[in-house]
């Protein structure tokens, strides 16, 4: 064992006075170089770090937050839909490297669409002290999201709305993007055309079925299935209205893994190159099939950027009003929205 070493079994034991002794520094120039204070020289925040790495000392970040007068622990969490869906993970990595940037660390859960858990995930980061939230609300827990404004944490909302005060969001623009893909149908010459959505409690869900409307109407000729929250449940439903007397000569869909199943179905019943498909946000290998998959893209790395500014300036002392970023979507044209309508 080295001289001075302490047994520490990975760090344990190790203190700050420890590797003072080590660095030959004072216990107030360490205390500054591990809590990132910017007023210790270059040469000797080295020696600090070098005698840390060499004892193993490892930073009690939680014991430290106790001590500042700020109270900040460094940490922000993240309330996602599911991190297994490739829009909620380009989500969680935009925000992670925006947080990384600052010295945050970002903890984060997926809500998979129950309240419930939502309203677990939100208690459990509020009580762990985190500095602030960012949330994909499900629109049915909007009781703990005030609860921890009440705690004094600072809220912000992605990818949908909530009905609370003081909380800045970020969306897309879901219904005029849902509507210039519509157009692009219509345009077509098709007339028969179904759209499937999510549950229709999830406000984008609301947002990008009234899109549809705004240019097909309610008619039963646009038949409309919602509450589809699997790609087997899409890919059934898609079935059965292929199976109609009249079925439909295109389909929209709300979301990602709806197009998938939607596509499965007309893949099934060679009908791929004669019935068009849009979707509402990209997935991987959509360019890869033929015809590729036409969607209405966001950007989720974008919207990330922006919730993560939005909740930084909060956490640097901005107490104005609510603000509300809207992120454009666009439209990419692969071959399977750009489909005609059979002649009549």
């Amino acid at each position: 064992m080295a001289e001075g070493r302490r047994q520490t079994g990975a760090g344990r034991g190790v203190t700050m006075r420890d590797v003072a002794e080590r660095a030959g520094v004072g216990l107030a120039t360490v205390s500054r170089v591990v809590n990132g204070g910017a007023s210790v020289a270059p040469e000797l925040a080295d020696k600090v770090r070098e005698a840390a790495r060499d004892l193993g000392y490892r930073h009690d970040a939680t014991a430290s937050s106790l001590r500042r007068a700020d109270r900040r622990t460094d940490t922000v969490a993240l309330v996602l839909e599911d991190v297994a869906n490739p829009f909620s993970s380009a989500l969680q990595r935009a925000i992670t490297d925006a947080a990384s940037e600052r010295g945050i660390l970002v903890l984060s859960g997926s809500s998979d669409e129950n309240p419930v858990r939502e309203r677990d995930l939100v208690e459990t980061f509020t009580a762990r002290r985190a500095d602030g939230l960012i949330v994909v609300p499900t629109g049915r827990a909007d009781d703990a999201l005030r609860a921890a404004q009440t705690f004094g944490t600072p809220l912000v909302a992605v990818d949908r709305m909530v009905d609370l005060a003081s909380v800045d969001t970020v969306t897309v623009d879901n219904r005029e993007g849902t509507a210039a893909a519509a157009e692009r149908l219509r345009a077509a010459g098709h007339r028969r055309v179904a759209y499937f959505g999510d549950q229709p409690s999830i406000w984008t869900a609301g947002e990008r079925l009234a899109g549809f409307f705004d240019v097909f109407g309610r008619t039963p000729a646009t038949p409309v299935e919602r509450g589809l929250t699997s790609v087997e449940q899409a890919e059934q439903a898609a079935r059965e209205a292929l199976a109609a007397p009249e079925p439909p000569t295109a389909f929209v869909s709300g979301q990602n893994l709806i197009t998938i199943g939607i596509r499965r179905a007309l893949q099934e019943a060679g009908l791929e190159h004669r019935i068009a498909l849009v979707g509402f946000d990209d997935f991987p290998l959509a360019d890869l099939l033929t015809p590729g998959v036409s969607v209405i893209a966001q950007d989720p790395a974008r919207l990330g950027r922006e919730a993560a500014s939005l909740l930084f300036a909060r956490l640097d002392g901005y107490e104005g009003p609510a603000r509300h970023t809207v992120v454009p979507t666009r439209y990419i044209a692969r071959g399977s929205g750009e489909i005609p309508a059979p002649a009549s």
